[in-house]
């Protein structure tokens, strides 16, 4: 793992009128990083993901990909692949036509574009559907070309929001082989997800968001250490003590009345 950071943000915050959906938000995650981004509902991890993928522009504070800055989209997204819970694919066309369309987009050689669909519909058990329209996919399926796209222009930084949603055990499995093998090969994983053992099993560093605020970061093994009982839990100990207002000695420090600063 690189220990130069591919994401960073500084004081980076969105606000809607007087509702702060991010607030403040300082990252550092280095090159080769699996940061399993963890919240609950309506904490604002949406929002930051839709800002590091530039498709809302914060209010204050910065944030850049692999040193460019998101206010510079052109240079960032080359950089980035996306795969946000419900995929970008088109019903009307098939698997293959929709990954030919996108490595298009991404100035990929037709050849290259060739050679990762065809590696990767084989990887993730698509290449017997591939040439049917997505419209007759599963969910699981559709998933799984969505992931495709994300991943065949061969991305610094691929940012997952719920990726092993509808997928069977082994399309589960093989999809953390491959989180695993991204990071392996230097590529930053950015994974948003509810599922806490998937985070617990691959992320090499977590980061709990609470209304708006990053509440606890680090190791997952280090989190679970600092339990306030002393004794060590579990991840999802660590993200019920820090999103339900009780004392937790994590990265933030708590005040008298509970709350985490």
């Amino acid at each position: 793992m690189n220990d130069s950071p591919s994401i960073t943000t500084d004081r980076l915050t969105k606000r809607y009128g007087s509702n702060t959906a991010v607030e403040q938000l300082d990252l550092a995650i280095p090159s080769g990083a699996i940061y399993g981004f963890l919240g609950p509902n309506g904490a604002g991890k949406t929002t930051t993901i839709r800002m590091l993928t530039t498709l809302i522009t914060p209010t204050e504070g910065t944030a850049h990909i692999m040193g460019e800055s998101i206010t510079d989209r052109p240079a960032v997204i080359p950089h980035i692949g996306y795969l946000p819970e419900k995929p970008p694919i088109y019903d009307e066309l098939t698997a293959r036509e929709q990954l030919e369309y996108h490595g298009g987009l991404c100035d990929m050689a037709p050849s290259d574009i060739e050679d990762q669909i065809t590696s990767l519909l084989d990887r993730f058990d698509l290449t017997d559907d591939a040439d049917d329209r997505i419209s007759t996919y599963s969910k699981g399926m559709k998933q799984k070309t969505g992931l495709i796209q994300a991943l065949m222009h061969r991305p610094d930084v691929v940012i997952l929001d719920e990726p092993t949603s509808g997928l069977d055990p082994q399309a589960a499995r093989t999809v953390r082989d491959t989180i695993n093998e991204l990071a392996a090969s230097d590529t930053t994983v950015f994974l948003s997800t509810h599922i806490l053992p998937l985070v617990e099993e691959v992320a090499t560093e977590v980061g709990i968001l609470y209304d708006g605020e990053l509440v606890a970061e680090g190791p997952p093994d280090a989190l679970k250490e600092r339990m306030e009982t002393g004794e060590e839990g579990t991840l999802e100990d660590v993200f019920l003590d820090v999103t339900t207002d009780t004392t937790y000695d994590g990265q933030a420090e708590a005040d008298p009345s509970g709350k985490i600063e």
